[in-house]
């Protein structure tokens, strides 16, 4: 792959397409261009999907599951052993830290093939016994079969780590996928090819195509005839229109979609852990994480000095050179979604709010000028309708409000349209469990944020999504449960 140009991947073999049409891909640290990215058509998608479906009646689809399972091992080998090309394209695309993306990105983008070979290797049938009506036996048995041909709609947030989240389960359940990375991220993704190539996965088993939504490959991707069912991760409206797509033919869906979600800090937590932990909650990956933070409330006698004590947090962030493992704030993804983070600090700003720190653009030298860059930023006292408080703004920034019952604090976490993810901070063990089971989330941590066993089941309620991914939770999307009535 040429590091000017991104290609469509089909097939086995890296193709510019028909189109013609490219569009640049920008690194968010400088907004200099990383490379030219060429846009896959209608005529790319029908040939990713043929290709697809031919894999399945070839090799592919008479795999064993402990071959495949082996194969992924050979995929993750194989990314590992180009971590520093994966690191550096994914700090090109992204922005991020190496001391985020060293330590998260690449190593669970790696992770998930085998967390999913392992999952599809231990995994089996299930049997009951049964009696018919005229006394004689007969058993029952499920087997899983593929699903088919499976579109991956994928974020720019955590590129590479979201994609093999689905495509790992997906390939390790004997599917194939067609995969769209975000256009401000495509670079992993298609790197990824030459990996599939070189660990000697079948032809069309895994496919790339770029583009954009409507009246791009997005679009011609959902709206395929040819494709069995979407996964999707990302925002709340875009998930409403590859619903709308996914309609015709009754084709199934697996959605992460938008948060904003709550965090509840109780007087009688350990005080310091909980500002580390919610510093991270807030400002990780400059926000941009669909598990961040952006409501905090906090119960009043200890509410003054967590803002004091998270206004600092925030204020010690280093931004710079990625590449320097001191740097611990990148850039937003794009000028674009900059200037819609910058919205909201404005509207904030005008609408009364007491603004604890941030609110604007930070001055930097040199190239960084011209990056997206922008402050983390802190807010009090706006009312709970307002847009700061109801809509995912997906920048470094939380509201904070205090609160002064345990059913005030759950009433205040659960106004809201999404449910995500929460995280709840108190040394009172019973009182937090109590307040985890009323919250209407899909997960919620307790004294910990982020802390996830890929085992474990993932997703939203609500707004926030349709379905569970991780572990075994991804068979039931990523394979048809069949069962077999055997009179004995």
């Amino acid at each position: 792959m040429s590091n000017a140009d991104v290609l469509n991947f089909i097939d086995g073999a890296f193709t510019e397409g028909t189109t013609g049409k490219t569009f640049e891909n920008r690194n968010p640290i400088n907004n200099a261009v990383v490379s030219r990215v060429h846009e896959a058509g209608q005529a790319e998608v029908d040939a990713a999907v043929r290709a697809a479906r031919k894999a399945m009646d070839g090799p592919w689809g008479s795999m064993s599951p402990q071959d495949r399972a082996d194969l992924l091992y050979k995929v993750a080998d194989g990314i590992n052993a180009r971590f520093d090309e994966f690191l550096k394209a994914e700090i090109a695309d992204t922005g991020k830290p190496v001391s985020l993306a060293s330590h998260i990105d690449i190593p669970r983008g790696a992770a998930n093939f085998k967390i999913f070979a392992d999952v599809i290797r231990s995994h089996g049938s299930e049997f009951f016994e049964t009696v018919t009506p005229a006394g004689e036996e007969a058993i029952n048995y499920a087997v899983r079969a593929p699903k088919g041909t499976i579109a991956v709609i994928c974020p720019w947030n955590l590129p590479l780590l979201l994609m093999t989240w689905k495509v790992g389960p997906a390939l390790a359940c004997g599917n194939t996928v067609i995969v769209k990375p975000s256009e401000e991220t495509p670079t992993t993704a298609t790197l990824l090819g030459e990996v599939m190539n070189d660990a000697g996965v079948p032809p069309g088993v895994y496919n790339v195509v770029h583009g954009f939504g409507p009246g791009s490959a997005g679009e011609f991707l959902t709206q395929h005839p040819g494709v069995d069912a979407i996964t999707f991760t990302g925002e709340t409206t875009t998930g409403e229109a590859i619903m709308k797509n996914a309609a015709v033919g009754i084709r199934d869906v697996s959605f992460e979609l938008g948060g904003k979600n709550p965090g509840l800090v109780f007087a009688d937590c350990d005080f310091d852990a909980t500002v580390d932990g919610m510093s991270r909650a807030v400002f990780a990956n400059c926000g941009q994480v669909c598990l961040n933070t952006e409501r905090v409330y906090v119960e009043r006698p200890i509410f003054d000095r967590f803002v004091e004590a998270l206004k600092a947090k925030a204020e010690g962030l280093k931004r710079g050179d990625p590449f320097d493992k001191a740097t611990s704030q990148g850039p937003l993804i794009s000028q674009e979604h900059r200037d819609k983070v910058l919205g909201y600090y404005k509207r904030a700003a005008a609408d009364g709010a007491r603004v604890v720190t941030g609110g604007g653009i930070p001055s930097l030298g040199g190239d960084y000028g011209e990056g997206s860059w922008i402050e983390p930023t802190i807010w009090t006292g706006l009312d709970e309708d307002h847009p700061n408080i109801r809509e995912e703004i997906f920048g470094p920034c939380c509201h904070i409000r205090p609160f002064d019952t345990d059913q005030e604090a759950i009433a205040l976490a659960n106004d809201s349209r999404y449910g995500l993810a929460t995280s709840i901070w108190s040394q009172d063990i019973t009182r937090a469990n109590r307040a985890a089971r009323k919250i209407e989330v899909g997960i919620t941590w307790v004294n910990c944020w982020f802390l996830r066993d890929l085992r474990t089941a993932f997703g939203g309620a609500k707004q926030s999504g349709i379905g569970r991914e991780g572990g075994v939770h991804s068979l039931e999307f990523y394979t048809e449960m069949r069962n077999v009535c055997v009179k004995l």
